[in-house]
C-alpha cells in the first residue's frame, strides 16, 4: 500500500513516523513544497521548539483550545502531553519543562526534534519528496492521482491532507490545503489569523515599547469572558505576549479597525482588589511622605508607566506625599486595574497560527478519515482547531497526525 502525506510539518512528520514505524510495509511518500522538513517547526518558541506542554489534566488541556477541542478528545486521549513527552525521549531527545509549563528540548534547538523524524525517516527509507508542490488531487476508483505543479503525478492508496494553515507565510503556510479540501467536496469555515499582537491607537502606549507585566489580566470591556490572565509586553506598536494571544485567539473572528475598534481594559494587578491597593499605596505615601509621590509610587509601579500617569491622569508628580488628596491616589488605583486601550489592528504576518480550517463534522474523531472521500484523512493546522499558545497548537498537530497514521495502519 502507498500512503502520500501532503504536508512536511510537525502533523505530516508524525504521522509519517508513525506509518513506517507501527507497519513498514507500507510505503509512505512525505511530500513538501520547501527544500526541507519542520521549517514551521524549527521557528516555534522562539527558535526552541515548545513542542508541548506539561499540564498533565486533559480536562485543562482541552480548555486551551478556543475551537476543536471536542473533536480533540479521543486524539488527546490516545496521545497525551506526557505520552508525546515520552515518545520524543524514547526517540532519544531529552526534555525540560520550564516553570510556566512550557516544554523543550534540553538542548533549546529546535532541529534537534526535526532531527528525530529525518532519522526516523532514513531508518525506514521513507520516500521524502521535497521541492514538490501539489496543484490537485483527484479520487480514483482504485485510489488517489496526485498532480505536482511540475507537471509529474503519483498514484497512491490513500491521501494525508497535513498542509497546514495560512500564518508563517514565508514558511510555505499558504492555506494550500484548504484549496484541496474544497476540491475534493469538503467544507472550510472562514479562517482569521489567531494568536497575534494587538496595534492600539493610543500614541502613549508606543513609547511604553519594552516594559513587559509577568501577570496581568486583559479581556474585552464589558465581557467577562473575554479575559485571559499572564504575561503581557508593550512594543513599538501595542501589545504582545501570551496573554494577549490567548486574547486574539478569542477574538480572532471579530472585526478591528479604526472603524470597529475593540476597547480592552489591562488589570495590572490582578491577584488584589482596588480597596487593596488603594491601602497599600495610602500606607507607603505615609510611611514616606517626605518623599515625592512619583518616588513612592515607582514602588509599585515601574517608572515609565508613571510619567504617562502623570500626563494622562494630570498628576503633579513632583508633589511631596504628605500633599497628595485621596482623589489622586484613587485615580492611580483605578487606572492601574482598569487601563483602557483601543486595539485598532493585529499585526498582520505575525501571527502563529490560523483559526478555522476544514469543518470537523465532516471527519471521523478517531481515525481522522473524511466522512465524504474514503481514504482521504487530515491532521495539523488544515483542520479547523486552534489552541493558545504554551505548546497546544504543536501538541494538536502530533496528536492528530499520530491518530492518522495510526487509523491507516489498522485498516491495512
Amino acid at each position: 500500500m502507498k500512503i502520500a502525506i501532503i504536508g512536511g510539518g510537525a502533523a505530516g512528520m508524525m504521522c509519517a513516523a508513525t506509518i513506517c514505524e507501527e507497519n513498514p510495509k507500507i510505503e509512505v511518500f512525505l511530500i513538501e513544497k520547501n527544500s526541507a522538513l519542520g521549517k514551521k517547526v524549527l521557528l516555534t518558541g522562539g527558535g526552541r521548539c515548545n513542542l508541548t506542554t506539561g499540564l498533565d489534566d486533559l480536562k485543562l488541556v482541552l480548555k486551551k483550545y478556543p475551537r476543536g477541542s471536542k473533536f480533540l478528545q479521543s486524539a488527546m486521549y490516545s496521545f497525551s502531553p506526557q505520552a508525546v513527552y515520552d515518545w520524543f525521549e524514547n526517540h532519544g531527545l531529552l526534555l525540560k519543562t520550564e516553570k510556566d509549563k512550557r516544554v523543550f528540548p534540553k538542548s533549546n534547538k529546535s532541529e534537534d526534534v526535526v532531527r528525530v523524524f529525518t532519522n526516523i525517516f532514513g531508518k525506514h527509507k521513507v520516500n521524502l519528496v521535497l521541492n514538490s508542490e501539489v496543484k490537485k488531487i483527484a479520487k480514483k476508483a482504485d485510489g488517489f492521482k496526485i498532480t505536482f505543479k511540475s507537471g509529474k503525478e503519483l498514484m497512491v492508496d490513500k491521501v494525508v491532507l497535513t498542509a497546514g494553515g495560512s500564518a508563517y507565510r514565508q514558511t510555505g503556510s499558504t492555506g494550500d490545503g484548504y484549496g484541496i479540501a474544497l476540491s475534493l467536496g469538503h467544507s472550510v469555515s472562514p479562517l482569521a489569523p489567531s494568536l497575534s499582537s494587538f496595534i492600539t491607537l493610543e500614541p502613549y502606549s508606543h513609547n511604553l515599547a519594552g516594559l513587559s507585566f509577568n501577570e496581568a489580566i486583559i479581556g474585552v470591556q464589558g465581557k467577562k469572558e473575554l479575559a485571559v490572565k499572564g504575561p503581557f509586553l508593550f512594543t513599538h506598536k501595542g501589545l504582545t505576549g501570551p496573554a494577549v494571544f490567548a486574547l486574539s485567539s478569542l477574538v480572532a473572528f471579530q472585526e478591528c479597525n479604526t472603524k470597529t475598534p475593540i476597547k480592552i481594559i489591562l488589570d495590572l494587578f490582578p491577584n488584589e482588589t482596588k480597596e487593596i491597593l488603594l491601602k497599600k499605596i495610602k500606607e507607603v505615601l505615609n510611611q514616606d511622605s517626605k518623599k515625592t509621590f512619583k518616588n513612592n509610587l515607582v514602588k509599585f509601579i515601574p517608572q515609565s508607566l508613571i510619567e504617562v500617569l502623570g500626563k494622562e491622569l494630570n498628576l503633579v508628580l513632583e508633589k511631596k506625599s504628605a500633599e497628595v488628596g485621596k482623589e489622586q491616589i484613587q485615580k492611580v488605583a483605578n487606572f492601574v486595574k482598569s487601563w483602557p486601550l483601543t486595539i485598532v489592528g493585529k499585526s498582520a504576518g505575525e501571527e502563529f497560527v490560523t483559526a478555522g480550517g476544514v469543518e470537523l463534522n465532516e471527519i471521523n474523531q478517531r481515525t481522522l478519515e473524511s466522512k465524504i472521500v474514503p481514504g482521504l484523512y487530515f491532521a495539523g493546522e488544515v483542520l479547523n482547531i486552534d489552541g493558545f499558545t504554551g505548546g497546544f497548537n504543536l501538541q494538536a498537530a502530533w496528536a492528530t497526525g499520530r491518530s492518522a497514521g495510526l487509523a491507516i495502519c489498522l485498516k491495512y
